[in-house]
This record gives C-alpha cells, structure tokens and sequence, in this order.
C-alpha cells in the first residue's frame, strides 16, 4: 500500500513563522499605543482628585498651599522645601496624618508635628488628609533617591514627602522587603496673583508664576539620576535665559496680546510623563494640551 506523507514541510514552516512574526510586530505598536493612552489617563485622573483635595485645602484655610522654594529678598526662607514637597505637606500632612494648620512649612516646628506617640489633641487640630493615602503615590525622597540623595541640596530632609506621577518609572523600596513601583515627583506651582507678567526684566519671584519653586528638584533629581545612568536633562530645568523653557512651556498662546500664562488665578501641576523629564511632549498637566 503506498503511505501518505504528513506533516509541514520547512518551507511551510518558515512561511507561517514570517506569518506570526508580521502579525505580532503590527500588533506591539498596538498594544504599546494602549497601554500609554492608559497610563495617560490615570495621570489625567490623578490631577483632577489632586485639584479636588487642593479646592478643599482653599475651603479651609483661605487660599491654597504654598510653592515658594524661598522667599523673596531680603528675607528668603527654607531653601531645601520646594513646591512638589509643600503640595505633598497640604494634602497629607509631613507625616501622612494630616496637615496641621500651625504649619511653619519646614522651619522646626516640633509642636506641630512630633515624634510619636502623638498626643490626641495634635490629630484633633489636624486637617484631612485630602487625598486617599492607599492610593495616592506618595514616597519619600530618601526611599525614591536612596544614598545618592546625600549627595544632593535636599540631603538634610530625606523623609520629606512627595507625591508621585502613575507611570512607575522606577523600582523603590519602601521598607525591608517590599518594594512599589514609584513615578517622578508632580511639580507644583502656585500663581502669585499680585502679579500681571511672566516676562523679563522682571525677577522670577515677580512674575505670575516662580520658575524657582520647584528648579532645586529638578536639578537634585536630576543630578541624582546621571549618578545612576546616563539620563538627558529635564528642559524645564535648563537656566539659559532665566529658565525660559519654563515660560514658555506655560504660556497660553490663545492670549496674543501679551505673554500670559495658563492658569493665572491658581495653580500648575505638571507630571513628567513615561519618559520622566520634564518639560517633554508626553508630559500631563492641568492646563494646555
């Protein structure tokens, strides 16, 4: 009897292997866009419940938080408590309990915020927390930076807190054993309202909005990142011209007339996106596009 072959031949096989290989190198791009536009819109979400808790922040104490890295001359203040760690403070409270409403902003304030046990009526005085803790993306410098942190201006407060984008750049542990994927710290920026300009001559801290509030991060982070790997800068973080990029990057280009910034009467927020520099195009914010 004659026996029948079965079976592929290798010119077969090759052909349905080019076959699957083209399909799955079209459908990666896909799932790739998906996943983006994903993390996109938990970042987009985040920003609007971080909105809502600085509204309620308003309600209570009259205006919203701070962002100064430092005051203004002749009397500038703390130079190690930028804006990203004071939206962080308002929101949770330094130590994740609730903001205390005697605050001094960093300056030693003991009473307000003591080492347990915390006497009841400290927490009875205290404010919020505004966010949910269990979800909010909340680390501390010296758990985000690690020993490359000593190296850095904001080394003395390692256990300050910052609250962190939902792209999960990198891996940190946050006690002995466990491990959380943390984002790059949200900057913030509150509108000084007394102003009517964001150009030169006028100094930063004239201007509707401070480049400085949150430069000292930046570079910090930044410096701390090239210690790791080869990283390219944040472009909000470049000084030529007194940090323009800044100014630029929040102009609203609806006003013509004059340079305006988006926002004038309230606040920024800017998350670095997956790329974790900020000042990019993949960037999320809470003005322009």
């Amino acid at each position: 009897m004659k026996r029948e072959k079965t079976g592929f031949t290798l010119v077969e096989l090759l052909t349905v292997l080019a076959i699957i290989a083209l399909l799955v190198s079209l459908l990666i791009p896909s799932l790739t866009l998906i996943r983006n536009t994903a993390k996109e819109a938990k970042q987009k979400s985040q920003l609007t419940q971080i909105g809502l808790a600085l509204t309620a922040f308003r309600t209570d104490y009259g205006d919203y938080p701070p962002s100064s890295w430092m005051d203004p001359p002749p009397n500038p203040g703390p130079m190690d408590y930028c804006g990203a760690q004071k939206l962080a403070e308002a929101l949770l409270g330094r130590d994740l309990l609730g903001f205390h409403p005697k605050s001094n902003w960093l300056v030693a304030d003991n009473t307000f915020y003591p080492l347990p046990p915390i006497p009841p009526q400290n927490l009875d005085e205290r404010k919020g927390p505004y966010l949910e803790l269990a979800t909010t993306n909340v680390f501390k410098l010296g758990d985000l930076y690690g020993p490359a942190l000593a190296a850095s201006a904001l080394s003395a407060y390692p256990n300050t807190f910052v609250i962190c984008d939902s792209f999960g750049v990198k891996k940190v542990t946050i006690a002995p054993g466990q491990t959380a994927k943390a984002g790059t710290p949200i900057l913030y920026y509150r509108a000084n309202t007394a102003s009517k300009t964001i150009t030169a001559p006028s100094a930063p801290f004239q201007r509707i909005y401070n480049v400085m509030d949150n430069v000292p991060l930046i570079d910090q982070l930044q410096s701390v990142e090239e210690n790791i790997a080869d990283v390219k800068d944040h472009p909000l973080g470049d000084p030529a011209a007194m940090y323009q990029n800044f100014y630029n990057y929040i102009r609203d280009p609806k006003v013509a007339a004059n340079p305006w910034p988006y926002r004038p009467d309230s606040y920024l927020l800017i998350s670095a996106g997956s790329d974790g520099l900020y000042g990019t195009r993949d960037d999320i914010c809470n003005f322009g596009n």
